[in-house]
């Protein structure tokens, strides 16, 4: 079922026809990834648990093996994530002193591998 186009830390996105823009598919369960673990935990009132919290890193030195803990732990909590084949996590650290992430999962729906890479700190 199609979801609102929302790009985490963005705006709504609108049709050239000017209604509100939909997404499925693979596009969707990357959404939902990207908000999983960018929600801090308590963030949402009726759901405590829900979040990986990735944003406490940020302005800190941060530890890969906790982030790709973190991430995993989510990633099972997910629908939209196969759990086999099991999601691949990978940190590297930065000279910056941030923490660069690579995930690959399998998505439910499409059987297709999804890619989402982006950095943490700094």
């Amino acid at each position: 079922m199609p979801d609102a186009n929302l790009i985490w830390s963005g705006d709504l996105a609108v049709t050239p026809a000017g209604d509100l823009s939909l997404v499925d598919g693979a596009a969707l369960s990357q959404q939902r990834v990207l908000r999983r673990l960018l929600t801090n935990q308590q963030d949402y009132t009726w759901h405590p648990s829900y979040g990986g919290g990735l944003g406490q890193y940020v302005g800190s030195i941060v530890n890969g093996r906790a982030i790709e803990g973190a991430i995993r732990g989510q990633l099972f909590q997910e629908a939209a994530v196969a759990h086999q084949p099991e999601p691949d996590v990978t940190t590297s650290p930065q000279p910056d002193g941030s923490v660069f992430v690579y995930i690959a999962y399998s998505d439910v729906a499409s059987g297709q591998t999804e890619t989402l890479t982006f950095s943490v700190g700094v």
